[in-house]
This record gives C-alpha cells, sequence and structure tokens, in this order.
C-alpha cells in the first residue's frame, strides 16, 4: 500500500511539474516575424502634429470639380427644404456619415464654415471625379482610410436639399 501512495505521489509530482514546463515552452513556441528593412524601402511620409487634417482645413476658395459652379443660399434657411435635405441624408448618407463624430466619413456639421457650398454639393453628386481630380478631396480620402464616397445618384435637387440641411447643424 505505501508503494501505491509513493507511486501516486510520484506520478502527481510529474504532472505538476510538467505542466509548469509547458508554460515556458509556449512562451518560446510563439510565432513572430522579424523584417528588416531593404536598403531601397524609403520611410513613409506620415500627417505631422502640427499639420491640419484635410477634414478640418478651411478652404473657402475652391468650388471642386463637377456641374455646380454656383450656389447662393438666401440669408435664412428654408426650413422645408432643410426637412428634405434631412430626409435625404437620413437615408442615403448616415450609413457613412454621423453628425459631431468621425465614422466612414467626415461628420457634416459644420461643413459650410470650411466648404463653399458649390464644393459640397459637387462632392455629393460627382464623388468619383472629386477624389481623382480635386486636392482636397484626395486628402479626405486619404484621412479616411481610402474609403471613397459612393455615388448615391442623387439629383442636384437632392443635394441642395442635403446642403440647407447641413446649415440647421452646428
Amino acid at each position: 500500500m505505501k508503494t501505491i501512495i509513493k507511486g501516486i505521489a510520484l506520478l502527481f509530482a510529474l504532472i505538476i511539474m510538467g505542466c509548469g514546463g509547458k508554460k515556458e515552452e509556449k512562451k518560446e513556441e510563439g510565432f513572430s516575424v522579424q523584417r528588416k528593412k531593404a536598403e531601397t524601402e524609403q520611410p513613409v511620409e506620415t500627417n505631422t502634429s502640427n499639420e491640419v487634417k484635410a477634414s478640418e482645413r478651411v478652404d473657402m476658395t475652391t468650388k471642386g470639380v463637377g456641374p455646380i459652379k454656383s450656389v447662393e443660399l438666401a440669408p435664412e434657411i428654408d426650413q422645408t427644404l432643410a426637412a428634405s435635405g434631412k430626409g435625404v441624408y437620413d437615408q442615403m448618407c448616415l450609413a457613412c456619415h454621423r453628425i459631431g463624430k468621425k465614422f466612414i466619413g467626415p461628420p457634416p456639421n459644420g461643413i459650410l464654415e470650411r466648404r463653399t457650398p458649390e464644393w459640397v454639393m459637387n462632392m455629393i453628386l460627382n464623388p468619383q471625379e472629386m477624389v481623382q481630380q480635386d486636392p482636397l478631396a484626395k486628402d479626405l480620402l486619404q484621412e479616411f482610410n481610402g474609403s471613397p464616397m459612393s455615388n448615391q445618384g442623387l439629383t442636384e435637387d437632392q443635394a441642395r436639399a442635403i446642403l440647407e440641411y447641413f446649415r440647421t447643424l452646428k
């Protein structure tokens, strides 16, 4: 009986010691890759802290690329048009744009303090050509991880209604 108890105690001790050793082995067996830079690789330029992000940059001079050449904004917001624009925005834009926070795309509030109405409407109506030809739209594409704005196939009237809705956002 003593030999059985000694055998069980020895077996138990071996099991405990075996488990303790496995933890260190697992740490050493982990998969890792250490890659050396090729001599031809150049460091990637990154946005420095003093550089303004494209979404925060103010450019009230460019009208963008597209069909909209001039937009006249009345001093007072057309509430009926803005309500229509909110409906279109909620249906077509909300998947990527959130008011007050960065999402897949930039937030729309305050956009008319940073962009011309023409630029905003051209971005809504003509996003593909904008990201190909407009320097600011290219920078926004880069800032938002290469997520291009989808062409929603909106009419000029719908884009104008969205623009009016944007005027209500602060």
